[in-house]
């Protein structure tokens, strides 16, 4: 393990003259014993080290092949020249174990995304088959499952606590080199912009994460899970002291949706805004720097049922300060329909609180590709007597297979699909054909998915 022992000895040091001798080694995690007092994070990383468990994953995905002009009548005309094949990847990644009792890990999910076969390794050498219980690619977390006796579960620190230097450290698989451990401190909070799709709320660290470490553990001094590595920057793909991590905050409640509903319900606030910056200060006069301007509110939604207006700064959540729009957007999508949310808002510069409770985002809308690669392009919602496409690509694969917008899937394969949460059940994990039973105004028809 290699680590930044002037910064460290320096910490150490201003915490042992700030305090009595006789309580320095109870307030540190870095002593070994009264009679040895050099400083190791050892002590604690035996204690976490065997939550952070090894994951490999095979599988099969769906490629598409250009077909040469010359040839593609040997394959018809479907496709417009691609040839779609299955081929089979295997990959390496990190998770944590969370409820030892259970046998919850957590992940990420581009670490398991179309893995057909889910094996984790623990420190202590033993190997299980996992089950995926549930994942949002859009904010890159993943829950899996495990039969076994005598886990090790990390406890969860509140994130929101967090400060730019607080110490960091990552516990992960690394180029598959196990249980590999790197330090360094919180860089940044509120990171965003790294996928525009996902809802994103990154802690930045400069402890040094690399392929592999994705879904293993950003802990703290006392061990407590702060975050979920998730990614790097780096232009080649290698660490240059810039990795991300998802809060264990926002990570804890997609975790606890996935349990309760078995899939996301995002939650859904109603505004439309921008970050406040310099121009926008200077124009409206905030006495503000930082955080979420609204632009627009829309009717009937959370935010204006709780008597938001446009114009308004929201400058916190729950007591925690908001630096951007972008952050605001993630924390209220990942805090869940039907929670509370209290909002410090500036409006004509003074500082009110608002608590609103928040609808579902768009009524349970799903993009259809995170079910099957064949949806790709579509946009399904739940409707009164199944799951209804509401919005179809031109030109996408869904469109290429034979799906039309108002479709209604009631059924695959047999089985009733009354809503999301049953196609999504039935969809994971299937291998081979399924047969989508569909009602197109007055007319039955299937669409094979393969």
């Amino acid at each position: 393990m290699k680590m930044k022992l002037s910064v460290l000895h320096a910490a150490i040091l201003a915490a042992t003259l700030a305090a009595p001798a006789s309580t320095v080694q109870a307030a540190l995690p870095f002593f070994n014993s009264d009679k040895q007092e050099m400083p190791s994070l050892a002590p604690m990383l035996d204690k976490a080290t065997p939550a952070v468990v090894h994951i490999s994953v095979e599988g099969s995905r769906e490629v598409r092949q250009r077909i040469p002009d010359a040839f593609r009548e040997f394959f018809g005309q479907r496709g417009e020249g691609n040839q779609r094949q299955e081929q089979p990847f295997s990959g390496l990644g990190s998770g944590v174990i969370i409820d030892a009792e259970k046998g919850y890990i957590v992940t990420n999910n581009h670490v398991v995304q179309d893995a057909d076969k889910i094996q984790i390794k623990l420190k202590d050498g033993r190997s299980f088959t996992a089950n995926k219980l549930g994942a949002d690619p859009q904010s890159d977390i993943a829950l899996l499952q495990i039969e076994a006796k005598n886990l090790v579960q990390i406890p969860l620190a509140d994130s929101d606590k967090l400060r730019v230097g607080d110490y960091a450290i990552a516990i992960g698989n690394p180029f598959g080199l196990e249980q590999t451990v790197t330090s360094g401190i919180v860089s940044s909070l509120g990171r965003s912009g790294l996928n525009m799709d996902g809802f994103e709320d990154f802690i930045q660290t400069d402890a040094a994460i690399n392929r592999g470490n994705s879904g293993g553990a950003l802990v703290n001094l006392r061990g407590e899970l702060i975050g979920i590595n998730t990614a790097i920057l780096g232009p080649n793909g290698g660490n240059v002291g810039i990795g991300f991590s998802i809060p264990s905050n926002m990570m804890k409640n997609l975790v606890d949706q996935i349990i309760e509903f078995g899939q996301i319900r995002r939650g859904s606030l109603g505004v439309r805004g921008n970050d406040v910056n310099s121009e926008l200060t200077e124009a409206l006069n905030l006495n503000v720097s930082k955080g979420a301007f609204v632009n627009e509110v829309l009717p009937d939604t959370a935010a204006a049922k709780a008597g938001l207006k446009a114009g308004d700064v929201i400058v916190s959540m729950n007591g925690n300060r908001i630096q951007s729009f972008n952050e605001l957007r993630a924390k209220i999508a990942t805090l869940g329909a039907n929670r509370k949310a209290e909002l410090g808002i500036l409006r004509d510069g003074k500082e009110r609180s608002v608590t609103v409770t928040l609808q579902e985002l768009a009524s349970g809308q799903l993009a259809a590709n995170q079910l099957h690669p064949m949806l790709q392009g579509a946009i399904l919602n739940n409707g009164e007597r199944g799951v209804e496409i509401t919005e179809l690509a031109n030109g996408s694969v869904a469109e290429q297979i034979g799906l039309r917008q108002g479709d209604i899937i009631t059924g695959v394969n047999r089985q009733r699909v009354s809503n999301l949460a049953d196609l999504r059940q039935i969809l994971e994990g299937r291998q081979g054909v399924a047969a989508l039973y569909i009602r197109r105004g007055n007319d039955d028809l299937y669409i094979l998915l393969r």
